[in-house]
């Protein structure tokens, strides 16, 4: 019987060990990116004290989910990169997907939800 060449075949440790030093590398620049932009969000809320409520909790729900997915992705590229395999690839890139689509459809809901809510809201 036809045996798959690829199933065999494993990823070397150097190469993993390269692809984790540079995923904490990228992790390293998006905490400071990050940093950077919660501290320009600030300022903007400063500035913009008019702005409504509803506005910067939108905003304070979209940049959580977005710490955590980002979060999520880089827990799934750090998983990725000590894998041995294209087994163990695959199943994590599917387990990953698997757990991404309901997250991504929870978050817009509640985006959604509370947009709605805050349009409905009297004015104060």
């Amino acid at each position: 019987m036809f045996k798959n060449p690829i199933a065999n075949f494993e990823i070397p440790t150097e190469m993993r060990n390269h692809a984790e030093q540079s995923v904490e590398q990228a992790k390293k620049a998006f905490d400071d990116f990050m940093t950077t932009a919660q501290k320009a969000a600030a300022a903007f809320e400063g500035q913009a004290a008019g702005t409504q409520a509803s506005a910067k909790e939108v905003g304070e729900k979209a940049m959580a989910f977005a710490e955590k997915n980002i979060a999520t992705s880089f827990e799934f590229a750090q998983k990725v990169a000590r894998t041995k395999n294209i087994e163990e690839l695959t199943q994590l890139q599917t387990e990953f997907v698997k757990a991404q689509i309901p997250a991504f459809a929870e978050q817009a809901k509640a985006l959604g939800q509370t947009v709605v809510k805050d349009a409905v809201r009297p004015a104060a």
